[in-house]
């Protein structure tokens, strides 16, 4: 029980990186914690006893129902509904073999570690950018939760400093000439994207998004081959079996009765034995994929819509200009400014979509105050850097 409470209590404490929204982390934390307690679960044999008991015939000693319940559990059992016979002659070719129990804790974590990759492919490509996500929303939040002036003052400086160093150096980007895959990929893929064109952190977020999508549905399809059967319906089946008033566990897929073949030598002979094997392993792994079917469905579907709010976000320009100007107005920082076109220049030219991406994940992941107070903070730093707004009327980069 320790092991248990012990990963539940350790998901709030564990240091965390907020550098992507809360459905990101619903995906490689709390999911990656929930397929190890399964797994936890399944293998600890506090909880589920002796994974099979077979009932052997009465002249079998200790040492044969041991044997024959350790070969059951290895070679495999079948389902045969009690309706039906007992085969004369083996056959396993003709039966439904069930195979996937004995590695079901380690079919958990490959879930788990399957849920993971995604952020870690984020946190390594994110951090080859040229701004440390983490560390911008990390300061964000010693800002928010500061109450010493001088500190807060700090912390502000520090990310207008690093925030102005990233969007500035975009522009200032130049390739140097090199013949190798990377420089091949770059040029080739990424012709309309990538840090010259100040949507990197952008793409690479989104590719993320679809990478998330794509595991959950695949997890649903591939669990098909480990399971033996149409996995991808079984939260259907299970739905319809309780409105129409059925015994949704009465299935194939995790039986909790099985048979079992096997032969023993005696004295020359081969004498067959067929016998009848209970999995109490089963009630577990039934309640277990029952409740990750409708997990992945759940998360796949909130991914979904998560990835297409984002994507408008992104795609929409005025909504991006509709997001900083909230911000600015807060403050009344656009009641001074004479020119309009400087806060398209502002959103556009100078943050682009790689800044409002930052700023849009400090708001997601502190509060309107902070993230207001920034946007500001950035908006006078470049108000002071580009009083020459000729300038940049002449370098207008929209995109």
């Amino acid at each position: 029980m320790e092991k248990i409470f012990g990963v539940l209590g350790g998901i709030p404490q564990s240091t965390s990186r907020n550098d992507d929204d809360i459905i990101d982390r619903i995906s490689y934390r709390y999911t990656v914690a929930m397929f190890i307690l399964f797994s936890i679960i399944v293998s600890t044999s506090q909880y589920v006893g002796d994974p099979i008991n077979c009932w052997v015939p009465a002249h079998f000693s200790g040492a044969w129902e041991a044997y024959a319940n350790s070969y059951c559990w290895i070679k495999n059992t079948y389902y045969l509904p009690f309706q039906e016979y007992i085969p004369a002659a083996q056959g396993d070719g003709e039966r439904e073999m069930i195979t996937y129990y004995q590695w079901v804790p380690l079919i958990l974590l490959v879930q788990a570690l399957l849920f993971y990759l995604p952020c870690v492919l984020w946190r390594t490509l994110n951090a080859r950018s040229g701004i440390d996500l983490n560390n911008i929303v990390e300061a964000s939040e010693s800002f928010q939760n500061s109450a010493v002036a001088a500190s807060k003052e700090k912390t502000m400086e520090y990310l207008v400093r690093q925030i102005n160093r990233y969007v500035t150096s975009q522009k200032e980007y130049v390739t140097r000439f090199s013949f190798s895959i990377k420089t091949v990929i770059s040029k080739v893929c990424c012709r309309m994207c990538g840090r010259r064109h100040g949507n990197y952190l952008v793409v690479l977020y989104l590719l993320i998004k679809v990478m998330y999508i794509a595991n959950s549905l695949c997890q649903l399809f591939l669990l098909n081959s480990f399971l033996g059967t149409n996995y991808h319906f079984y939260g259907i089946e299970v739905i319809r079996s309780l409105i129409h008033g059925k015994d949704w566990t009465a299935s194939n897929r995790f039986p909790r009765v099985t048979m079992c073949d096997f032969n023993v030598r005696r004295l020359g002979n081969i004498q067959r034995y067929t016998v009848q094997c209970v999995l109490p392993i089963n009630l577990f792994n039934e309640k277990i994929y029952l409740f990750i079917w409708f997990w992945l469905v759940t998360i796949t579907t909130l991914t979904c819509f998560n990835l297409l709010a984002w994507l408008l976000k992104i795609v929409i320009k005025s909504d991006r200009r509709r997001f900083i100007a909230k911000h600015l107005s807060l403050l009344n920082k656009l009641e001074s400014v004479n020119d309009p076109e400087k806060i398209g220049d502002f959103v556009y030219n100078y943050l682009q979509q790689d800044g409002v991406f930052v700023l849009r994940l400090v708001s997601r992941n502190t509060d309107a105050i902070t993230a207001t107070e920034l946007i500001a903070a950035l908006w006078d730093n470049f108000l002071k850097n580009v009083s020459d707004a000729d300038d940049y009327s002449d370098k207008k980069i929209y995109v």
